[in-house]
């Protein structure tokens, strides 16, 4: 299987760390940090580590009523760019995600109740599928009533049509996962095996025994297949409506709202579906008669905005954009604004990797994150609101089967602990060793350099710094044979479970130039580890599995974890109904309401 998106971290933190926008699931932002911001901690969704995996009752519609909301009304969005694909099976980034969910569905998603309390349930399937072969053959029912915008029926043809158009050479943006997993050879390329449906030929792995019923038998066993499906990127997509490369464009809706104008890097309007029947939907609502959405606006222009909250800005909310650095502490410190501000941990975790190739003595792995300065980095790059909380693990809290530990004291000592890690020195086979660390020449990393060195030597380490152009880091840092020895890289779970967390990061077969192994750790036990895991079928003990295997990467001290990283963003006082989105670590418009 093709090797998984490198998955870099969004918004404020991408350039307060220096780091190039790759393509990923992540969209990148604007804007530096400014030293000193606010120290004020952001809320926390600790509900997302302990997802639950609902049951047919929990797939029904209608979702649960917001209190307090009432139909009617036009929602506003402002965001800086306009969305790069809106084809469900172009769809990877997370900004991409958010606004597609208000017109296509997949298989299953997930149900956030008022507690925050989530769950994987069926959406447009009954449940959330069954298996009873280990996740090698997975079954789905769609439910009665799921409807297009024509008010034609959504059956098992469409479902197993969406996929089979997946193989096409235009479509090359989304995920692959299940592509490389309904051929017979996960490790060749798929589309040698299979061209697609546009010359005719079917794909015999997806059978459609009637309308309501597809089923899936995958090359190998892959318990965790029902949270594939719930990604954007395996949405439904009516054959008779394919318009291939234009469908990216104007996509036939299955949801509440259809697209009705879009004018390319300006605007984009939605009106309600028809045909959307709530009573099938568990997840979403249609309050507003319609969103109109804006590109354009960087971050400090819209928090200026809505500061400001005038006019049509009070009916306003965006995807994406969060606070502008440089004015996270006056919001923090306006009563007004934080009443309509959302703040939570997203999916992606920001670390160093340790090139275990270079540096083989496990101590003076150790050594380096006992040292390693945390807290002052966090202070240097806007502080806990805008940068992140410190991390301590591989898996960021909002991956099934997370377990808080700290090996290596970093929140008791997080300016670093170089008595420690002289200790660890002294048991190694270097006592005073010399690394090489990478880093993205910028004028907020030249400050983070210094005090990685000055953290460093305190405990004997030498750092040799080697500041790398940010348009080329990845080409650098990315073969095998690399001359460094630590780096930055960042990482978010396709799907909240540990398969797409650690697996892509720290499995030693996958190892090679320009992978996303960039420790190359290559651990015998940790890939066998990772290989049982993935077999596991229940949810809750496969998580367990995943938690066991990340504690044997941090003894393995691969990389310095550095944050689980927060959003903080605003929206109008107009409306009702915004929430953060712990999945996709933005704005959602699924409850929202015009006052």
């Amino acid at each position: 299987m093709r090797s998984h998106r490198r998955r870099i971290a969004t918004a404020t933190a991408v350039l307060a760390v220096g780091a190039l926008a790759l393509a990923g699931c992540a969209k990148g932002g604007g804007g530096g940090a400014p030293s000193g911001a606010a120290s004020k901690p952001p809320l926390e969704n600790k509900a997302v580590s302990a997802i639950t995996v609902g049951t047919a009752a929990d797939s029904t519609g209608p979702a649960p009523e917001v209190a307090g909301a009432k139909p009617g009304g036009t929602a506003n969005m402002i965001d800086r760019d306009d969305f790069s694909h809106l084809d469900p099976g172009r769809v990877y980034l997370n900004y991409n995600a958010m606004v597609s969910a208000l017109f296509t569905r997949q298989l299953t998603n997930y149900k956030e109740d008022a507690s925050g309390s989530i769950k994987l349930v069926g959406d447009l399937a009954t449940d959330t599928g069954t298996t009873t072969d280990g996740g090698k053959t997975w079954k789905f029912t769609l439910k009665d009533g799921v409807k297009w915008q024509d008010g034609s029926a959504i059956t098992s043809g469409d479902i197993k049509y969406s996929f089979e158009r997946l193989f096409a050479d235009f479509i090359t943006e989304g995920p692959i996962y299940a592509q490389s997993w309904l051929v017979p050879d996960a490790s060749k390329p798929y589309r040698d095996q299979y061209k697609g449906p546009y010359d005719g030929k079917e794909l015999d792995t997806i059978e459609t025994p009637d309308d309501k019923t597809v089923v899936f038998h995958l090359n190998a066993p892959h318990p965790d297949f029902n949270f594939t499906v719930a990604m954007t990127g395996y949405g439904a997509v009516p054959k008779a409506k394919d318009t291939k490369q234009k469908y990216d464009k104007q996509p036939f809706s299955s949801g509440p709202y259809q697209i009705v104008s879009h004018v390319t890097g300006k605007s984009l309007d939605l009106e309600r579906n028809p045909n959307w029947d709530k009573t099938t939907d568990p997840i979403r609502h249609a309050y507003p008669d319609k969103f109109h959405m804006e590109f354009g606006l960087q971050s400090q222009q819209s928090t200026e905005r809505f500061l400001a909250d005038t006019g049509s800005d009070k009916q306003a909310f965006t995807f994406h954009n969060p606070v502008a650095p440089e004015r996270v502490q006056e919001v923090l410190n306006n009563p007004e604004a934080m009443k309509r501000s959302l703040q939570g941990l997203t999916p992606f975790t920001t670390f160093y990797n340790i090139n275990t190739k270079r540096v083989t003595d496990v101590n003076v792995r150790k050594a380096i994150i006992t040292a390693w300065p945390s807290k002052q980095l966090q202070q240097l790059q806007g502080g806990e609101t805008a940068i992140g909380k410190i991390a301590t693990t591989v898996m960021s809290p909002t991956v099934l089967g997370y377990e808080a530990s700290d090996l290596y004291g970093k929140l008791a000592k997080p300016d670093g602990d170089p008595e420690a890690a002289k200790k660890l020195l002294a048991q190694s086979s270097t006592p005073n060793p010399t690394i090489v660390y990478a880093y993205n020449q910028t004028p907020v990393q030249e400050k983070v350099t210094i005090a990685i060195k000055d953290a460093l030597s305190k405990a004997g380490i030498n750092v040799v710094a080697k500041p790398l152009n940010s348009a080329t880091f990845y080409d650098a840092i990315g073969p095998v044979d690399n001359e460094y020895d630590v780096y930055w890289g960042g990482w978010a779970a396709d799907w909240p479970t540990g398969s797409t967390a650690i697996q892509p990061l720290f499995d030693g077969r996958l190892i090679g130039d320009n992978q996303s192994n960039y420790s190359h750790l290559n651990v015998p036990e940790i890939n066998t580890a990772i290989d049982q895991a993935n077999t596991i079928t229940d949810p809750t003990e496969a998580g367990k599995a995943w938690a066991a295997i990340d504690r044997k990467i941090m003894e393995q001290a691969a990389i310095v974890p550095e944050f689980y990283q927060t959003y903080f963003g605003l929206y109008g006082s107009g409306l009702g109904g915004v929430r953060f989105d712990p999945i996709q670590g933005e704005q959602s418009a699924l409850d929202i309401w015009v006052k």
